[in-house]
C-alpha cells in the first residue's frame, strides 16, 4: 500500500525538477516587462512628456489605463518609457561590471602571489563601502545622467564579479583537462575563454541575473534621491521621486511604477534562484 501511494509522487518529482516553480514565476514576471518594453519601442498610447491640463490627476479609465499625473501626462506611457531607461541602464552597467570584473578576476586567478593579493585588497576595499553610497558620491562629483549612472554602477559592481571569476579560475586550474592544456602550451586567452569560461557559467550566470536586479534597485534609489535620471527623461525610480507627494491625492501615480519595479526585481530573483539550482552540479535539480 505504501509503495503504491508513493509512486505518483516520485513520478511528479521527476517530471518537475526542483526550481521549476521559481522558473515559471520569474519567466512570467520578466515576460510581462519584456512585453511592455517591446511595445514601448513600437508605440505608446500618448507621448511620455505630452501635457494635457484637462486630464490632470485623471483616475485610471479606458482612456488612460494607469491614470495621469499632476501635468496630465499619461502614466502608462511614462512607465513604458521608463522601462526602456531602467532595462538599458541595468544591462549596460552589468556589462561594464562583468568586463571589468572579468579582467580583474582573471588576472588575480592566473597570476597568484603579490598581484593577486594587491588586486583583491583593492576589491575588498571597494566592497567594504555600501555600493549605493559609492555610486552616489561618483555621480555627485560628476554630472548626473544616464551615462554617469551606468559607469558608476559598473565600477561598484565589478569587484563582486572579480571574486566570482577569481574563485572559479583557482578551482578549475587544478582540473586534469586544464593541466593537460597548459602542458600543451595553450595560450592564456584561449585557456580562459575556451576551456575555463564554460566551467564558470554555473556560478556566473545566476550572479549576472541577480546583478541586473540589484542595479535596477540601485538606479531607482539614485533617481529617487535626485542624483539619477534627470527630467524630462523617465525611469521608475524618477517617477517615484516625482510623485511621492501625490500618494494620497493620486495613488495610481506611485502604485503602478512601484509594481513594475517589483515585478522586474522579483522576476530576476526567481530566475536567478532557478538557474542556480539547475546549473549547480551538486544541486537536487541535476
Amino acid at each position: 500500500m505504501i509503495l503504491i501511494s508513493e509512486t505518483p509522487k516520485i513520478k511528479a518529482a521527476s517530471r518537475f525538477p526542483k526550481g521549476t516553480g521559481a522558473l515559471i514565476i520569474g519567466s512570467l514576471f520578466i515576460g510581462t516587462i519584456l512585453v511592455f518594453l517591446i511595445l514601448s519601442l513600437i508605440h505608446t498610447p500618448y507621448g511620455p512628456d505630452e501635457i494635457n491640463s484637462a486630464a490632470k490627476y485623471a483616475a485610471p479609465s479606458w482612456e488612460h489605463w494607469f491614470g495621469c499625473d499632476n501635468f496630465g501626462r499619461d502614466i502608462l506611457s511614462r512607465i513604458m518609457k521608463g522601462t526602456q531607461t531602467t532595462v538599458l541602464i541595468s544591462l549596460s552597467a552589468i556589462s561594464i561590471a562583468l568586463v571589468m570584473g572579468g579582467l580583474i578576476g582573471a588576472a588575480a586567478g592566473f597570476f597568484p602571489g603579490i598581484s593577486d593579493m594587491m588586486i583583491m585588497q583593492v576589491s575588498d576595499a571597494v566592497m567594504a563601502f555600501p555600493g549605493i553610497l559609492l555610486a552616489l558620491v561618483f555621480v555627485a562629483v560628476y554630472h548626473p545622467g544616464a551615462a554617469t549612472i551606468v559607469l558608476a554602477l559598473g565600477i561598484v559592481f565589478a569587484p563582486s564579479y572579480a571574486r566570482v571569476i577569481r574563485s572559479g579560475i583557482r578551482q578549475l586550474k587544478e582540473r586534469e583537462y586544464i593541466l593537460q592544456a597548459r602542458l600543451l602550451g595553450v595560450p592564456a586567452p584561449r585557456l580562459f575563454f575556451v576551456h575555463m569560461l564554460p566551467g564558470l557559467m554555473p556560478q556566473l550566470i545566476p550572479a549576472v541575473v541577480i546583478g541586473i536586479a540589484n542595479v535596477a534597485l540601485a538606479e531607482a534609489g539614485m533617481s529617487y534621491l535626485g542624483l539619477g535620471i534627470q527630467p524630462p527623461n523617465a525611469s521608475w525610480g524618477k517617477m517615484l521621486s516625482d510623485y511621492q507627494s501625490d500618494l494620497f491625492i493620486a495613488p495610481w501615480t506611485v502604485i503602478f511604477p512601484s509594481l513594475f519595479l517589483i515585478l522586474f526585481v522579483l522576476g530576476l530573483y526567481f530566475l536567478s534562484e532557478s538557474l542556480r539550482i539547475r546549473l549547480d552540479k551538486g544541486g537536487a535539480g541535476r
